[in-house]
């Protein structure tokens, strides 16, 4: 390692107009207590509002700030992928826009990072501003995750992390579309640690990850790490069937030796009812691993990139890998 590290910060932003000036603020004030070179790179992942007009701004006046703009929305996890590709640090910091997590907790991950670990990843010991809802299900979700799959990937942690350079040159070599960062970065393995810290309320705007992106992104986590959902759909099968043939001989019995049996649709519409209802779950747990392998069979770039800003000459439009 180098006498003087350089750290590049990425910070993917959505629409984020009301926050991203306090961001860079926030984050230019955190970079320069360091006293080492750094980048801030900001990665516009097709913003709708003016967050491209103030981050064009802001890098006419900084030349610490570098800018990436994609040609549409391609999604957080990608934008994520490509402010990594773009870096040139030593260590490479993730953050969000939104000031939930604090870039004041991105010396103490430096720190461990010079200790020797290759990711320190930040570890929510409190939320703040967030509904019950959002927590408990954020809660079970993370326990879940770990069950179901073979990647340890740490409890109650999210996307704000540290990771050496080395890591991420380990992460470029990972192309498949339907991306959770967190967990490929636990897969690659490497020597981890986490720092604690309060998250906080959003420092304005809205979130970008409501229930229903939410959920995506529990399917895209599970089905990137896990074959258990399918086993498991084999197993409701081959339990049901054999529920099916116990009933179907009760009813053969009924028929023969009873005079029990009564006429009428509703037992009937009941139970097919029921078996066409896990058919259809057992189809869909299957189409989500068939939509993913047809992604992946494309061969589509990961993103597009509109313009590049305050980047070194030798660094060019990269449409993505």
């Amino acid at each position: 390692m180098s006498e003087k590290s350089k750290y590049s910060v990425v910070v993917p932003v959505y629409n984020e107009e009301e926050v991203i000036l306090e961001s860079y603020k926030r984050l230019k004030a955190v970079m320069d207590t360091i006293r080492e070179p750094y980048e801030i790179v900001f990665v516009n992942d097709g913003s709708r509002d003016k967050t491209a007009i103030i981050i064009n701004e802001i890098c006419e006046m900084d030349k610490t700030i570098r800018f990436i703009d994609f040609s549409r929305n391609f999604g957080h996890q990608i934008a994520i992928t490509a402010g990594m590709d773009y870096t040139e640090g030593d260590a490479v910091i993730v953050i969000d826009a939104d000031l939930q997590d604090p870039p004041e907790v991105i010396p103490k991950m430096i720190e461990k990072w010079k200790e020797g670990y290759d990711v320190v990843y930040g570890k929510r010991a409190q939320r703040k501003g967030e509904t019950f809802f959002k927590q408990f299900t954020a809660k079970v979700f993370y326990r879940l995750l770990v069950r179901m799959t073979d990647v340890d990937v740490p409890l109650d942690t999210g996307d704000f992390r540290l990771i050496d350079r080395k890591v991420c040159n380990a992460l470029k070599k990972v192309n498949e579309k339907n991306r959770y960062i967190r967990g490929i970065i636990s897969w690659l393995g490497f020597k981890q640690t986490g720092v604690e810290f309060t998250r906080d309320k959003r420092f304005a705007g809205e979130t970008k990850y409501p229930f229903k992106k939410m959920l995506r992104f529990a399917f895209d986590a599970i089905t990137s790490f896990s074959y258990k959902p399918l086993k498991l759909a084999s197993y409701a099968g081959m339990l049901l069937s054999v529920f099916s043939f116990v009933y179907l001989l009760v009813v053969v019995y009924q028929k023969l030796f009873t005079d029990r049996t009564q006429p009428g649709w509703a037992s009937i519409l009941a139970v097919n009812l029921f078996f066409n209802g896990i058919i259809l779950i057992i189809l869909g747990i299957i189409g989500e691993y068939i939509g993913r392998i047809y992604d992946e069979a494309k061969g589509r770039p990961l993103y597009i990139v509109r313009q590049i800003k305050n980047f070194s000459d030798d660094k060019k439009i990269d449409d993505g890998r």
